[in-house]
């Protein structure tokens, strides 16, 4: 039977690592999906009915009802969910997962036998030390996602939130953790484990709120990185191959991905991590109101007259697109240029939107062709020789301050070139600020023409007008 089990988890953990895999490629992703979803059944089943609990078919009955219950509100939250609070979801799901490592933490804790780990007060010294650092991560990747859900859902100011000598707090804490594992390690005393828990709880909330609204999609990637490793510390404690092949996967892909999205954005990997460890100045300024400088105000009718003269059109969505809903009318018109003989192209920013890949899933929802849509680094050279960019929502990531002042909150952060096109659409609600607090210079440049109004409606407004 164990065989039987050790055999039923490598094959889960293959489809994991498929999984993985084929999210890299939009055009592999639904498949990667469906092994995801089949290796997690798998490694479910084979828990429950090789692994059965002590009290028999009544434990595995209380399982399942569980099971039904939770897997209900999960699909009915994932159906209404809107794409514009999926960064809001990710957080909160993260969240469960370190709230669940706390709990498997402590039943190993109270009841090792069941765990195959030792005895009340002689637990394994290797399970016992997996045991503090599962519970730690899963500590701080519990209160600091419920930190990153209210700033993302405007339940708490996106701005950072500054405490004095918040440095040494977090260095304080670090080390009491240290030192209380070291001791529930000598004592196994069952108070130890608990204050562990309440100082990684206060060092979760502590390490998030200074962290800027700008940088939440770092951040996101960044506690999706510190689930899987919780989850990781906890199947080494009991003794569960796919939960250790599950969060590893988990914890070192959500570490390169918050090293790349750091690099996007100009953002010391180090720092993010630290709670914004050197960066006071890193996330969001209050909001203005905008230049009062002169800027170019055209119509839906004049950007329809402009694009289908043109020989090529490069979209750039951000996140405002995103919370318009206008993927479905931007691939209208993206479909209307074409008929009309205009090469159409989409470019993406590594940090568009408030997680990794929201817009690429956004386009693919509306189905734009995957060949049709481009990373910065793929299409920025472009931009010289396009004719138009239409930028739909989209401001810190088109910012040419980040080029230009090295004063700027985001000196240094790649930005897509759109500035260099002959004209620049700019569709935006208002001249206000972008999610960085800073002004943009290029809606006063003379290139660009500014398209003010919901990016939804203006880009219909557009279609009509190029019947």
């Amino acid at each position: 039977m164990a065989n039987l089990a050790a055999f039923a988890y490598l094959v889960s953990g293959i489809l994991f690592i498929l999984a993985l895999r084929g999210l890299s490629h939009p055009t592999t992703s639904r498949q990667a999906n469906r092994f995801g979803m089949i290796g997690m059944a798998l490694a479910m089943a084979t828990t429950l009915f090789i692994f059965s609990p002590p009290s028999g078919f009544g434990g595995v009955l209380l399982i399942l009802i569980g099971l039904g219950i939770g897997g209900s509100i999960g699909a009915t939250i994932a159906k209404r969910v809107p794409m514009t609070s999926m960064p809001q979801l990710v957080a909160a799901f993260h969240s469960l997962v370190g709230l669940a490592a706390v709990f498997v933490a402590a039943g190993a804790l109270y009841s090792p036998e069941a765990f195959d780990i030792g005895v009340p007060g002689a637990i394994h010294t290797g399970s016992i030390i997996e045991m503090s650092l599962g519970v730690a991560i899963g500590a701080v990747t519990f209160t600091g996602s419920v930190i990153a859900f209210a700033k993302l859902d405007g339940r708490m100011s996106g701005a950072p939130i500054l405490l004095p000598s918040r440095h040494m707090i977090n260095l304080g804490l670090g080390a009491a953790l240290v030192l209380m594992v070291t001791l529930l390690i000598s004592t196994q005393w069952t108070g130890w484990f608990w204050l562990i828990t309440l100082a990684a709880l206060a060092l979760g909330v502590l390490l998030i709120i200074p962290i800027g609204g700008a940088d939440m999609p770092v951040v996101i990637s960044m506690l999706n990185s510190y689930s899987g490793w919780a989850a990781a510390g906890i199947g080494f404690t009991l003794g569960n191959t796919a939960l250790i092949i599950t969060g590893s996967l988990v914890g070192s892909s959500g570490a390169i991905l918050s090293y790349i999205m750091c690099k996007g954005m100009n953002r010391g990997f180090i720092s993010v991590i630290l709670g914004g460890f050197g960066g006071d100045d890193a996330g969001p300024a209050a909001s203005g109101a905008g230049d009062d400088r002169p800027v170019k105000r055209g119509s839906a009718e004049d950007a329809a007259f402009i694009m289908q003269n043109a020989g090529s059109v490069i979209i750039v969505p951000g996140y405002g697109f995103a919370v318009a809903q206008a993927q479905h009318a931007l691939r209208e018109m993206g479909d209307i240029l074409k008929d009309s003989g205009v090469t159409v192209k989409y470019a993406i920013h590594p940090v568009a939107g408030r997680m990794p890949g929201h817009m690429n899933v956004l386009l693919a929802e509306a189905n734009v062709p995957y060949d049709e849509v481009f990373e910065l680094e793929d299409i920025n050279s472009e931009f010289a020789q396009a004719d138009v960019a239409y930028v739909i929502g989209a401001n810190d990531v088109t910012n040419p301050s980040a080029k230009t002042d090295p004063n700027s909150p985001i000196a240094g952060m790649p930005v897509l070139d759109v500035e260099k096109a002959k004209t620049v659409l700019f569709v935006k609600r208002s001249l206000g600020a972008g999610y960085a607090g800073i002004e943009n210079p290029l809606f006063f440049m003379d290139n660009t023409m500014m398209l003010l109004g919901d990016a939804k409606k203006m880009t219909e407004d557009i279609v009509k007008s190029m019947d």
